[in-house]
């Protein structure tokens, strides 16, 4: 199995690592370190070393209560380390929900677009003039990038006050089939689609455990699995000794949690998975091929 992208042909054979690169002040785990491009294309030559098969960068918070970013700061943050990363050897991925985004990022030659909304995100009150550039529309007419579609209930603002309800695996697997249909329908090839099931991304702990435990359930969508349980607060929740533990346990003390979830995923059938931990991440994935 291969994921088509704008300048690879990913093979998916063995297990991957994506490195997480926020060029953000906000993000919730590393807001802030590598906001500027210098910092930021530091922390990308980094992670190739450490191991990082894809680069997956983003100028958008979009941890649970995030307000959205105008689109002229996000293209401010995120072209200029596009434009030196696309150097660096690795396939580049952006995280933009924003088709005008996508468009910028691959005119400059990234690789892969990872969205959040999967595509269906629509700018608040544009007109129809506006809206008339659509992601599906900007992933479709790109002869070859890669695209990733995430699930998630509702938007990052809200998604965890009103999470998800009832059983969650058969509700982002039919969601993925009605977002792979539409986008299929305008000729994307099979082959350039990677989907996620998103994470805590408008879902409860259990929901995200229940993704986890029955992830071979959700190979059955038929297309490679991207999941991004990096530092995310249900490890946290998972492993605190208590309610006030889990409030107060950094972000850096979740890399244990982090790996073994990453593990845990590669083993139900994950292809890529989405960490900051890159080093110790490859190095865990090291071991489980050697029992393989």
């Amino acid at each position: 199995m291969q994921w088509n992208t704008a300048r690879f042909l990913i093979d998916l054979s063995r297990p991957l690592v994506m490195g997480i690169v926020n060029i953000t002040p906000d993000s919730f785990s590393d807001g802030g370190q590598h906001a500027s491009t210098a910092a930021a294309l530091r922390h990308c030559e980094k992670l190739v070393k450490d191991g990082a098969d894809i680069l997956d960068m983003g100028g958008e918070s979009t941890r649970p209560g995030a307000l959205p970013l105008p689109l002229d700061e996000e293209l401010a943050r995120v072209l200029p380390l596009v434009r030196e990363a696309v150097r660096l050897g690795v396939p580049v991925s952006v995280d933009t929900y924003k088709p005008q985004v996508m468009q910028a990022v691959l005119d400059l030659g990234a690789d892969i677009i990872n969205d959040i909304w999967a595509l269906r995100w629509t700018e608040p009150g544009a007109s129809s003039a506006a809206a008339a550039l659509s992601a599906m529309q900007v992933v479709a007419q790109h002869p070859r990038c890669g695209v990733c579609l995430m699930h998630m209930h509702r938007e990052p603002l809200t998604m965890q006050v009103a999470p998800m309800e009832g059983d969650v695996v058969p509700q982002v697997l039919s969601f993925w089939e009605q977002t792979t249909q539409t986008l299929r329908g305008l000729g994307v090839e099979k082959a350039r689609i990677v989907v996620d099931p998103g994470i805590g991304f408008g879902k409860t702990v259990a929901q995200n455990f229940a993704l986890l435990a029955r992830q071979t359930e959700l190979l059955g969508a038929g297309y490679p699995l991207l999941v991004g349980w990096s530092r995310k607060s249900s490890l946290a929740a998972a492993t605190a000794t208590s309610l006030t533990a889990v409030a107060t346990l950094d972000v850096h003390e979740r890399l244990v949690p982090s790996v073994v979830a990453a593990l845990l995923a590669v083993e139900r059938g994950a292809a890529i998975v989405r960490v900051h931990d890159v080093r110790e991440t490859v190095q865990a994935l090291k071991v489980l091929g050697a029992i393989r």
